[in-house]
């Protein structure tokens, strides 16, 4: 699924030039091995002791949009500790490949210290965004793909030529390469698409990506200016649904 590498991808990945991107993912795999589920640790029990173990922690650490806009000072916290839970290992695992395909690159652009700040905030007003607009549900959201996605719209405006290897099932499963400004603007207009078709029960927000997606590209916009943008900086990434 990744294509050929250049100089400047080899030293993104391979360099300690980018310890933030490296931290949140190493973070948010500890928070999920030691959570309940991961289903490895056997004092959540198994069964359905497991399943409300699971429920009672993510409700204690995700946002719950009817408890959010209350005036708890728990519930308030909750955009920032939701960002560093996951429902499962294929959420898990597709969050933090994104990330640390995507999030290298945009770390040595902007920084550490900015970079920090971007992807938290960022993040946190996507969950905002995504519990404003369906206010009166009682699910919990948890999940980074609001600050991935956020990560995603900085790449395609800092980096726009970028080359991105993309497995589409349609065409069997053909590895083509396309420009980043070809692949995530389809993706966001995927995710688009699934909002209108989505309900506020459990599944995936992808509200929350697309807010966090324009939150992304507008932060490097209005940031990095027209002069800054690296036109032909190319990059793989995965292809496969962020989920929240």
């Amino acid at each position: 699924m990744i294509g050929n590498w250049n100089g400047a991808v080899r030293k993104a990945l391979r360099s300690p030039s980018a310890p933030v991107t490296y931290g949140l993912i190493a973070l948010c795999c500890l928070v999920f091995v030691i959570g309940p589920a991961s289903g490895l640790d056997p004092a959540y029990g198994t069964g359905d002791g497991l399943m409300a173990a699971q429920r009672a922690y993510f409700r204690r650490w995700g946002v719950v949009p009817v408890e959010l806009f209350t005036g708890s000072a728990r519930a308030v916290l909750t955009p920032a500790t939701a960002l560093f839970v996951h429902g499962s290992w294929v959420h898990l695992l597709g969050n933090m490949l994104f990330l640390y395909v995507f999030g290298a690159m945009t770390e040595e652009r902007m920084g550490r210290v900015e970079f920090t700040f971007f992807y938290l905030g960022c993040g946190c007003l996507a969950l905002l965004g995504y519990a404003a607009a369906h206010s009166g549900s009682p699910q919990s959201l948890v999940g980074a793909s609001g600050a991935i996605s956020a990560v995603l719209g900085a790449f395609l405006y800092l980096f726009p030529r970028a080359r991105v290897t993309s497995l589409l099932p349609f065409l069997f499963f053909l590895p083509l390469r396309f420009p980043a400004w070809v692949v995530l603007p389809f993706w966001a207009a995927l995710q688009w698409i699934a909002v209108g078709q989505a309900d506020q029960g459990p599944g995936v927000a992808y509200l929350a990506h697309l807010v966090g997606f324009g939150l992304g590209f507008a932060y490097a916009w209005a940031r990095f200016g027209r002069t800054t943008r690296v036109r032909a900086a190319p990059a793989p990434a995965p292809e496969g649904e962020n989920q929240p």
